[in-house]
């Protein structure tokens, strides 16, 4: 029989393609729970090619479900439109009490207010060609998706799915940085976490590409002569 694996008390996660490190304590805190025997049973976690156990669930949800564990309470966003799916994800991972807490806030939004502020979210992008200059499946090709604003704000929103490493201040909420990026590069996810916690956009620029003039030199080059850079602006008032 394969047995599990011995885990580290901090476990790098991949959810549906979202990045996340929490505790194993967080993960097991409901022993009878599906989510549980997942780490703790005899069947080994499957890893992604960097390492990070795999599971193949919704990730951005998972956001909810981690925050369930480790604080015994769910908040969610106003306005929020994915309880069915959220309950899904509840019953797979064997947590009742979140799926009670879900079915609790049914009737009526929650009540919080929130912070207004502005996020600005920009990335560098070309597309895809193939050996011979032809565009390649993928199409669209983003290379990283940067944020910036208020600390506190991009860590309300974004949450695990942010990725902090290349900020020197690291702790400090009450200030401003343009250091963070995404953990992923889907720019429609970063849209739908903004609007799920209220942001509407309030502006965006792009720059052009060189596209129809420069002489095409292989897929490198022709890649490169459709680089382009896009930044929005969303606000919270």
């Amino acid at each position: 029989m394969e047995h599990q694996e011995e885990l580290p008390s901090i476990v790098e996660l991949n959810v549906g393609g979202v990045f996340y490190t929490t505790t194993l304590t967080t993960l097991t805190k409901e022993p009878d729970s599906h989510l549980s025997s997942i780490f703790t049973g005899n069947s080994p976690v499957p890893k992604d090619a960097k390492g990070k156990f795999f599971l193949d669930r919704d990730g951005v949800l998972f956001r909810y479900v981690l925050d369930f564990l480790r604080n015994q309470a769910l908040v969610l966003p106003e306005g929020f439109r994915e309880r069915e799916r959220l309950r899904q994800e509840a019953n797979f991972y064997g947590l009742p009490g979140l799926d009670k807490a879900i079915t609790d806030h049914v009737d009526g939004p929650i009540q919080c207010k929130k912070a207004p502020g502005y996020i600005t979210v920009g990335y560098r992008g070309s597309f895809s060609f193939g050996r011979d200059g032809s565009v390649d499946v993928k199409f669209r090709k983003l290379f990283r998706i940067l944020v910036s604003g208020r600390v506190a704000l991009c860590r309300d929103v974004f949450g695990e799915t942010l990725n902090e490493s290349r900020d020197p201040d690291h702790g400090m909420s009450d200030r401003y940085t343009s250091r963070f990026f995404l953990k992923h590069s889907f720019i429609e996810q970063a849209f739908d976490m903004l609007q799920e916690q209220g942001f509407k956009l309030a502006g965006s620029c792009g720059s052009g590409t060189s596209g129809g003039s420069v002489e095409q030199r292989g897929g490198d080059s022709e890649e490169n002569r459709w680089n382009h850079y896009n930044e929005f602006v969303f606000v919270r008032e």
